[in-house]
């Protein structure tokens, strides 16, 4: 292996290299441009076998991956904000068709009145579009889950596109120390693509027709089932990844301090790294804190996390995201998860428009669920860090 001092959008488009994709569509937008940039690069050097193809705008950048996924070459892009909104409609395309698409997505604030700074309100909207979704925390897991993303979504129990997410700026523009598999290891992880379906004018086959009434419970049905079967297929490749490169990230989700806590919280993204210095912080003082790392939105963990949050007294759940529905998506998931648990659930919503989450936000949200631990009534939702008389 060697290491490099890269930025997480310089990872991804590592990741995507070493994973021998073969047709990357593109469409520049901040903060993801230069992965695409990076590829383009890496394909012009002559160390990325690929066709790089430069589409007029991002529904167009997705048409093409459908296209190439379908004509059976492993296929990558990468968006943002915007971007992913402009896809939408052939989001709902590729999942429905199997086609296991990758799609690097740096997390960035949408809308008419949006900034160009991480918030999950681009991704998080769009985990109902039959596509399966992992957030990281760090440069390193950006470019381990490239690689990872492709063998979850061509297993063939899966075969459904996949996004990976990361914090825009926070990853995407940062440098750290990023170890670089050798190709050797990657190829060992990574077998050939071998498609299911492949457009072929010698042997023809209609893909994507109109689907009447009744034949569309049953697609929908094995969509279901399909990202259902992706929860092994996760567990598998984490568990195969990590003999191969000494890299585990605990599949659907990571457990930090958890065996003797008594309440947590849960959260998406580069938040977990605040949220686990703080966790030492309260462990020093005697207080029994934990920590869940969730990294798929789609499948989400239910099941597990009911086994994981079996001893807590109370389970915070952190959003970067508002569902306008009085609290955050991330919250809404896993309270339905936890529902007849008799966990208390508090939700905390921060971050917002890439606002600064310090250690000290993040404790008070742990003094708010350890409040909730002890029987006493706190709010619901609380948003953090507002400036002004607003809560």
């Amino acid at each position: 292996m060697a290491v490099k001092t890269i930025t997480g959008d310089q990872a991804v488009a590592y990741g995507a290299m070493l994973a021998r994709a073969e047709v990357v569509p593109g469409f520049p937008i901040t903060p993801q441009t230069i992965i695409i940039e990076q590829i383009s690069e890496f394909i012009n050097d002559g160390l990325m076998d690929a066709d790089f193809i430069p589409a007029e705008s991002e529904h167009s950048v997705m048409s093409v991956a459908i296209g190439a996924s379908a004509g059976g070459v492993r296929t990558f892009t990468a968006t943002s904000s915007q971007g992913l909104a402009l896809m939408y409609e052939m989001l709902f395309a590729a999942a429905p068709i199997r086609l296991p698409v990758v799609m690097a997505v740096a997390n960035r604030s949408l809308g008419a009145a949006s900034g160009i700074w991480t918030e999950h309100n681009d991704s998080v909207p769009v985990r109902e579009s039959g596509w399966l979704q992992v957030y990281v925390e760090s440069n390193q897991e950006a470019l381990d889950m490239t690689i990872q993303a492709f063998r979850i979504a061509e297993d063939r129990r899966v075969m459904l596109p996949i996004m990976v997410c990361l914090d825009g700026f926070i990853l995407s523009h940062v440098v750290e120390g990023v170890d670089i598999p050798e190709q050797a290891v990657v190829d060992r992880f990574l077998p050939k693509f071998s498609p299911v379906n492949v457009l072929d004018p010698r042997d023809p086959v209609m893909m994507n027709p109109v689907t009447p009434p009744e034949f569309a419970t049953e697609m929908r049905y094995q969509q279901d089932r399909a990202v259902e079967a992706a929860r092994v297929a996760i567990a598998e490749a984490d568990e195969e990844f990590a003999a191969l490169t000494g890299r585990r990230y605990g599949g659907l989700f990571e457990s930090y301090r958890m065996d003797d806590a008594e309440y947590a919280l849960a959260g998406l993204g580069t938040w977990a790294g605040i949220a686990r210095e703080a966790v030492d912080q309260l462990r020093s003082e005697g207080k029994k804190a934990g920590l869940i790392k969730l990294r798929y939105m789609r499948p989400f963990p239910g099941q597990e996390l009911r086994q994981a949050t079996l001893n807590l007294k109370s389970l915070g759940t952190f959003d970067r995201s508002a569902a306008f529905n009085g609290y955050g998506p991330l919250f809404t998931e896993v309270r339905n998860a936890l529902y007849g648990s008799g966990i208390m659930v508090t939700d905390h919503i921060a971050g917002i428009g890439g606002r600064d989450i310090t250690v000290e936000t993040v404790r008070d949200m742990y003094d708010i669920v350890e409040r909730s631990a002890r029987g006493e009534q706190v709010r619901d939702c609380t948003w953090h860090t507002l400036r002004g008389e607003m809560q």
